[in-house]
This record gives structure tokens, C-alpha cells and sequence, in this order.
């Protein structure tokens, strides 16, 4: 089996200190090294849209809601998980951009519902399938039952976490 510069790292652990068992080390390291380069992928695969990851983040919590395709703004904060102030500024850039409208909403004075424009949606449908092809390569090694297996490992880890918080 060919291994990597975290089986270097562990088996520098294991001659230190024999005692100890890296195996969770090893996942992790590898999770948080893979995060950082999926996210460098995403940008890249963004590039020809003009796109930041950010942008992508809220179009695409726009467009999974199905017509209208609008959310609160704060409905948007939560899906995206950002601050109220965080989101504001995005929903600016991409609003500057035609990407995106702010109404008042109807059912609360207080509040603003923002939705994909036109030019929006069409920006989202092309990033989708950009984002998709590009981790679709990085899987590429990975069978599709090996796909869905790590899946499933990865949402029993998240989960655990999200009953920790």
C-alpha cells in the first residue's frame, strides 16, 4: 500500500512514543489537509464565472429553495452560516452585480427577502455543474460505492459533533 506524508508523520509518533494509537490522528490531519485543498479546488473551479466561494455559498442557498427562490435575509444567515452583518455585505456584492434582489418582506416590516435574479440563477446553474465536475475529479480514484460509504462515515462523524455542540 502506498502511503503519505501523514503516514510519515504517525509512524514518527509511533517511534516516539509506541504507547500512543494516531489512528484518529491520521483522519483528521487528512480531513483538514483535504479541506484546504477542496476549497482551492472550488475557487479554481469558480475562476471562469467570475465567482468567489462565498458568492457560489449564498446563490446556491438561494437556488435549492425552488421558485421563487428567495429566502429571508435571515433564513440566507442561517443556510450559509454566517453572521446577519456578514451576509448583509455579501448580499451587497452580489446585488451590485445583478446577481441578486432585496424586497422588503411582506409578512415582517422589519425584514428583507433577497432572491436570485435572472442572471443569478443562470450564474448558479453553470457554478453547480462546475463544482460538481470538479469534485467528481477529485473522487476520481474513489468507486462510487466507496464514494457513498465515505459518505456515510463522514455524516456519522458530523453528526456526533453537531450533538458535542
Amino acid at each position: 500500500m502506498k502511503t503519505d506524508a501523514v503516514d510519515d508523520i504517525l509512524g514518527q509518533w509511533s517511534e516516539e512514543r509506541p504507547e500512543l494509537d494516531t489512528a484518529s490522528l491520521g483522519v483528521v490531519i487528512r480531513v483538514m489537509s483535504l479541506y484546504r485543498a477542496f476549497v482551492r479546488q472550488a475557487a479554481e473551479a469558480l475562476e471562469p464565472l467570475g465567482l468567489e466561494l462565498f458568492e457560489y455559498d449564498v446563490l446556491s442557498a438561494l437556488r435549492r429553495q425552488g421558485k421563487p427562490y428567495a429566502l429571508p435575509a435571515t433564513g440566507l444567515a442561517t443556510a450559509t452560516g454566517l453572521s446577519s452583518g456578514a451576509m448583509t455585505n455579501r448580499v451587497d456584492r452580489l446585488e451590485e452585480r445583478g446577481l441578486v434582489r432585496r424586497r422588503r418582506d411582506r409578512e415582517d416590516r422589519r425584514g428583507v427577502v433577497v432572491s436570485l435574479t435572472a442572471g443569478g440563477r443562470r450564474a448558479i446553474d453553470k457554478a453547480i455543474q462546475l463544482r460538481l465536475d470538479a469534485a467528481d475529479e477529485s473522487l476520481r480514484s474513489v468507486s462510487c460505492k466507496e464514494r457513498r460509504q465515505l459518505a456515510a462515515l463522514l455524516r456519522k462523524v458530523w453528526l456526533a459533533g453537531e450533538e458535542r455542540r
